[in-house]
């Protein structure tokens, strides 16, 4: 068996939102809301956690979201000062290692096993690198999971947020594994929760009891993944310079939908962070795909291929309608909507995931810093 590793996952706490307030004292402790004017078609891109409080979430559509919470503070997002302080944040974390594999503006991956600095414990550098942040970009804050693979640490980060660490041990997997929530776990949607539900599972600890056989039975080549984690096993590495093929977001609705100014509305805002991400990691592509998820778990594809590369929000509004009515959305009601770009013209390129943005757990913290409560452990961790 090789040498235990030790996965940090950083995730910024409502990250948007955040920036703005920084850089607009006169919002700071408003609930404040990135995204579409609620006056039109807007859609909520993320929003601070006073906001959070009152149901609004992202992907939402900003007329519901003023509905909820009708003194909310809307801003247009900023992608490039999102990006600017994304590459500080960055640099932060190359300080103690070069394997870090990001997943978006405001998360990411970081092996810190061996570390530049050989610092033995994975929570004080998590400590350093929270306090790092908070000091260099003007108190903004982010959370931290520690653990031994990207699975847990990931799931861990959500768990004291905002401006939290949460550390799990080997020794402590597996409980922490039995009581997470069965849609906590890594391809759980909907679909797949109800199904789990039906057979009793709703834990990890539900999980645990079935064979890989039964699971596999069950859910199809998923389920052998479902059966190495239920049990802490998780192998793959942090990949710094993993290529994808395809840079998208897909958005799963709250409630389906059958208005098509609205799904259109929807679109643009993933359009927005398609474009985002392009523009971050250099990447053109020629293919612009559209997912549809009908009501009844159908799901359709529609692409087209164009001569000049997709690089702006304005190329993909130009076709986004038109792919949109080649499918039966509309007549049909849709729970998922989805973008993608493709067939990349050049050969160079990370992989990009985006993120869901987690409902808040505990109130924000004070200027004082974050919320210092994790003992450094005897193994190093």
């Amino acid at each position: 068996m090789g040498e235990l590793r030790k996965i940090i996952h950083i995730d910024m706490d409502a990250f948007y939102a955040a920036v703005e307030q920084r850089d607009n004292p006169e919002l700071q402790g408003k609930p404040v809301i990135v995204g579409g004017s609620p006056q039109g078609r807007g859609v909520v891109t993320t929003c601070s956690y006073e906001a959070r409080r009152f149901g609004v979430h992202s992907a939402m559509p900003a007329a519901r979201a003023i509905r909820l919470c009708p003194h909310a503070v809307f801003v247009r997002p900023r992608f490039d000062v999102y990006r600017s302080v994304s590459r500080q944040i960055r640099a932060i974390f190359h300080e103690h290692t070069d394997l870090v594999e990001p997943l978006s503006l405001d998360e990411a991956f970081l092996d810190v096993t061996a570390n530049k600095r050989a610092i033995p414990s994975a929570t004080l550098i998590a400590r350093e690198i929270l306090r790092a942040i908070y000091d260099r970009t003007g108190r903004l804050t982010a959370s931290a999971g520690v653990s031994f693979n990207k699975f847990i640490a990931k799931v861990a980060s959500d768990y004291h947020k905002p401006h939290g660490i949460t550390v799990v041990t080997p020794q402590q997997a597996q409980a922490f594994i039995a009581a997470l929530p069965i849609r906590k776990f890594f391809g759980v949607g909907r679909v797949t929760e109800e199904k789990m539900h039906r057979l009793g599972i709703r834990s990890g600890a539900d999980l645990l009891p079935y064979s890989e056989e039964e699971l596999v039975r069950h859910f199809g080549k998923v389920g052998h993944f479902y059966y190495r984690i239920a049990r802490g096993r998780d192998n793959r590495p942090v990949q710094p310079h993993w290529i994808r093929k395809s840079i998208g977001k897909e958005t799963t609705l709250q409630a389906d939908i059958d208005d098509v100014d609205q799904m259109l509305a929807i679109l643009t805002a993933l359009g927005e962070k398609v474009v985002a991400y392009l523009e971050r990691e250099k990447r053109q592509g020629h293919t612009l795909t559209l997912k549809v998820k009908y009501h009844d778990f159908q799901s359709v594809t529609r692409s087209v291929t164009l001569p000049e590369p997709v690089q702006d929000l304005e190329t993909l509004l130009d076709h986004l309608p038109r792919l949109l009515a080649a499918t039966d959305a509309g007549p049909r009601k849709v729970r998922l909507l989805g973008i993608s770009v493709s067939n990349f013209s050049d050969e160079g390129g990370r992989r990009v995931r985006l993120r869901q943005l987690p409902l808040p757990l505990e109130p924000p913290p004070s200027a004082s810093g974050f919320r210092d409560a994790c003992p450094v452990t005897a193994d190093g961790f």
